[in-house]
């Protein structure tokens, strides 16, 4: 059960990050046109190719938005989906893409997470005061307004230090070894001109010594906010054949979704993509010694931490000793996040922070990492993480 590896990713898109944005604003449906585009030509395709699109919310139409892109983009498909999955929505599009394509309902699938500043409202709705909360739902009849809200229990900085506060207690915590995720990311930045921290390495000592936001958490182990956006297609193996690169095909995935809020986890030390790697591995019939490059969902230092141990990488509780012993450099013994991650490149707002990792994924294997390519990439295992470790999804990438 499960994919063949029939479907595979030809062409990818994506924006430069900016951490202060100053070009021309555009509507997401803009940004989904261009997108798309570019996608397409990096692929050879045209947009008559294209008989599918998977999409995340679009603030143009809070109903309806694959019907909305597919209207604006001249498009008739034969599979269109809206995945709401937080920062695992992007990885979660591809395999519900190549599943489409497997079962020979589409043969062109456009995922696409558009994350640049939209025009501004001449008539703009009230603020909702709830945003504030982030990840934490403060509407009526939440558990979380009851019993998370009043406690100062709210966004993702309190969740995730809780994650790491519990990690400390069970575990041990040594700050050097996730302060060195964010320093072997950042190294990885300097060959990507796109990142918002390119030409700006950082050390050890650096990040210990930026502000701590969230005990245990420094800023410098914090996403950086940013406006970019990406896009890839998926496509049949007929149509890979006529592709301009190698085709990526994407032989196993996993997904699976717990709590919302990390007050009702059974073990906070223990993240949703443990099953969802698990899937994905033994669906693709690789296991984690096969993987020559992990681009991991990287809000957080502990995410990328986590991610290592529940993936199968080292042992429960020895993350940080596999840390201290790899080079997660691009050109080191395991490397991690190739392009900066969002801790070094940014996190594009909106769902696009989350396609910035399979898109690296793809340009590894096709061997375009100009400045940061890891040697012979023919496997990847690419996460997305949404809410505060409640949603996330694996995807197994195996080049041609």
């Amino acid at each position: 059960m499960g994919l063949k590896g029939r479907a595979a990713v030809t062409g990818i898109a994506d924006y430069k990050n900016v951490r202060k944005y100053t070009g021309k604003r555009k509507f997401f449906l803009e940004q989904w046109a261009e997108l798309t585009q570019l996608a397409l030509a990096d692929a050879g395709l045209s947009k008559h190719d294209v008989d599918g699109l998977c999409c995340a919310a679009i603030p143009e139409s809070a109903m309806f938005a694959p019907a909305t892109i597919a209207e604006y983009l001249g498009l008739q498909v034969n599979f269109a989906e809206t995945v709401d999955l937080g920062g695992a929505s992007s990885v979660s599009m591809i395999w519900r893409a190549a599943a489409a394509i497997e079962m020979g309902i589409c043969e062109a699938v456009v995922c696409a997470a558009p994350g640049l500043p939209i025009p501004s409202n001449p008539n703009p709705p009230v603020k909702d005061p709830a945003r504030v909360y982030g990840s934490t739902s403060a509407k009526w009849g939440s558990p979380q307004a009851e019993y998370d809200v009043p406690y100062g229990n709210v966004a993702q900085n309190a969740g995730y230090a809780l994650i790491a506060q519990r990690y400390a207690a069970t575990y041990g915590y040594d700050e050097r070894a996730l302060a060195k995720i964010a320093v072997d990311q950042r190294t990885n930045a300097q060959g990507n001109p796109n990142a918002v921290f390119y030409g700006e390495p950082i050390t050890i000592d650096d990040v210990l010594q930026s502000k701590m936001i969230a005990d245990p958490l420094h800023i410098l182990e914090i996403v950086m906010p940013c406006a970019g956006g990406s896009a890839v297609v998926v496509v049949s193996e007929r149509l890979a054949k006529k592709c301009k690169h190698r085709p990526v095909y994407v032989t196993g995935f996993g997904e699976r979704l717990t709590t919302r809020s990390v007050t009702y986890a059974k073990d906070m030390t223990i993240s949703p993509v443990g099953p969802a790697a698990a899937s994905a591995f033994a669906m693709s019939g690789k296991k984690p010694k096969d993987v020559d490059v992990l681009e991991a969902y990287d809000c957080y230092t502990i995410t990328v931490l986590l991610t290592i141990e529940d993936s199968g990488f080292c042992n429960k509780g020895e993350g940080t000793t596999f840390v201290n012993e790899n080079d997660l450099t691009f050109s080191g013994s395991f490397p991690v996040n190739t392009h900066g991650g969002q801790l070094g490149a940014g996190q594009a707002a909106g769902m696009a922070g989350g396609m910035s990792q399979p898109v690296e994924g793809v340009r590894q294997i096709m061997g375009r990492a100009d400045g940061r390519q890891v040697a012979n990439c023919n496997a990847a295992l690419i996460t997305g993480t949404g809410g505060i470790m409640s949603e996330q999804s694996a995807i197994i990438l195996e080049g041609a």
